[in-house]
């Protein structure tokens, strides 16, 4: 739902009626992540999309019939063989839709609304719902600022809620939509809760001023990610070079990584390889929580950088951490192929693709690596 936060915000704001349909949960192949959203109001203007066209007729009903009866539902849609004219998803997957009213004087309607109005001013929270447990808590919203505190609950008591806004607490460090279990409930009853967080875009750094680090940086901003670059010569760390950036720095790479904030979802592309810059920097790098690590050269540079990283000290686990040479083999030549090739293993990693043509294989196509926007027990 918070990928329609703007829309949303102003049609509260207006005082309008509307339902909205969350993608709550998704199995095998489908055209929508958890999260996506269609929203209909009181005159059946419609905005977003749960499926990319395949059940939206469907939803859009459940939506209208959720605003006569002020009824939360929550509805799956599969593929069926059987009956050619059902309602189902021609990519074969399955995909449940949780559809809430938010109607005026609704309980929920002041949560949301200050859910969708911090998320529509670029603010961090996180926003549960609760999608499985006793009938009448269906819906029930659960907002967590980023300062800790929270509004709304699940219904089940204030030790229930404060539990789950620890477990919110959680995904929104990570920045990630996910599903979590709140367990020993009252009365001994285990809620399900999804939860979509809003955290800033996840940082690039990219160490090293070089021809290829220019196409890296426009294909890290075309993946979402605010992405710096940093290298220490002033004659090639330069706005003028890199207007795809959304800071470039002129500092000691080491330097600049000790001081600046990176978390688990930054990656960082040290393309320099050079000794002097890239064994203090992978040093540092190689001990710090962060998603990714990959560095440019050849194979004999990658040795003799992994023979001088085990003299300054660097031990076998973090040596495992590091991708080089970077990026996968695509037979990538040119600066451009290059940022492809690297950025393909980056969604890999972060996705927990094999980077194997499609063609032939038996693996699902969309899934992610373990523990990440994935059902989350905790």
């Amino acid at each position: 739902m918070l990928d329609i936060a703007e829309e949303l915000h102003r049609w509260v704001a207006q005082g309008r009626e509307f339902a909205v349909a969350t993608v709550v949960s998704v199995g095998g192949s489908a055209p929508r992540q958890p999260g996506a959203a269609l929203a209909v109001d009181a005159d059946g203007t419609a905005i977003g999309s749960v499926s990319g066209g395949c059940v939206e007729g469907a939803v859009y009903d459940l939506c209208r019939q959720a605003l006569d009866d002020g009824r939360t539902v929550l509805e799956r849609y599969g593929h069926s063989d059987e009956d050619a004219f059902a309602v189902g998803l021609t990519c074969g997957g399955v995909i449940d839709v949780l559809v809430t009213p938010v109607r005026a004087g609704d309980a929920v309607r002041g949560v949301l609304g200050a859910a969708l109005a911090d998320a529509a001013a670029g603010h961090t929270l996180a926003l549960a719902r609760v999608v499985a447990g006793p009938a009448p808590l269906l819906g029930r919203p659960l907002y967590l600022r980023s300062d800790g505190s929270y509004e709304g609950g699940c219904g089940a008591g204030d030790a229930v809620d404060r539990r789950a806004a620890a477990r919110l607490r959680m995904l929104l460090d990570a920045g990630r939509t996910a599903a979590v279990e709140v367990r020993g409930t009252a009365g001994g009853a285990t809620l399900t809760l999804f939860v979509e967080s809003t955290a800033p875009p996840p940082r690039m750094i990219v160490f090293g001023a070089v021809d290829f680090a220019t196409a890296l940086v426009q294909v890290g901003a075309f993946l979402g990610y605010r992405v710096t670059v940093c290298d220490a010569r002033p004659v090639f760390a330069t706005h003028a070079r890199f207007p795809h950036a959304d800071e470039v720095v002129v500092e000691w790479p080491h330097e600049y990584l000790e001081r600046t904030d990176v978390d688990g979802r930054t990656v960082l592309c040290v393309l320099t390889h050079d000794a002097k810059f890239d064994v203090p920097l992978l040093r540092r790098a190689l001990g710090m929580p962060v998603a990714y690590v990959g560095a440019m050269g050849s194979r004999r540079t990658h040795e003799d950088r992994l023979r001088r990283l085990r003299e300054v000290g660097v031990g076998e686990p973090e040596l495992a951490r590091l991708r080089s040479p970077i990026g996968l083999d695509l037979g990538a030549r040119t600066p451009e192929e290059t940022a492809l090739s690297i950025a393909a293993e980056i969604v890999a990693h972060r996705r927990g693709g094999s980077g194997t043509p499609l063609t032939g294989g038996r693996v699902p196509i969309h899934r992610d690596a373990p523990g990440r926007d994935a059902f989350c027990p905790l």
